[in-house]
């Protein structure tokens, strides 16, 4: 592994990460930055849309404010940088605040894989395709196990 291979294993650690902040911050702006303009986003596998980035931060706009609060732990992210392409998977732990009819909350578990294709652009690494591989979910309310109208 050279230097240039590892400076881009860590940017594009750090895109990982930024995507992960943008979405609880709820901050879906920022995907201008994270993803390439073309980028194809697909959260069917968890009960969401398959879509462009325009339509995803629509999306994720609608159905976000439903959770209380959420967090992406993002680990054991698996990197494979090929000149300026690279592919990545990377696990991710998401409990997300759900309310209850009537009052209070309880807490949702999903777990996944980000399955990532990236490409090196002018302004540094960008997510071209994101695709959720789901592995478990637990203690989610029938209510919340899609999203995809």
């Amino acid at each position: 592994m050279d230097i240039q291979e590892i400076s881009d294993r860590l940017e594009i650690n750090n895109l990982l990460i930024d995507y992960c902040s943008a979405v609880d911050a709820k901050s879906f702006s920022d995907f201008d930055r994270i993803f390439t303009p073309d980028a194809l986003i697909d959260y069917t596998a968890l009960g969401g849309i398959r879509g462009s980035v325009a339509e995803i931060k629509e999306y994720l706009a609608r159905v976000m404010p439903h959770f209380g609060a959420t967090q992406h732990l993002i680990a054991n992210s698996r990197v494979w940088v090929e000149g300026d392409t690279a592919r990545a998977r990377t696990m991710c732990h998401n409990p997300m605040e759900i309310p209850l009819p009537g009052s209070g909350t309880q807490i949702a578990f999903y777990g996944l894989w980000y399955v990532d294709r990236l490409v090196r652009t002018g302004d540094g690494w960008r997510i071209a395709e994101r695709v959720e591989e789901r592995s478990y979910d637990f203690n989610v309310p029938a209510r919340f196990r899609s999203f995809s109208e």
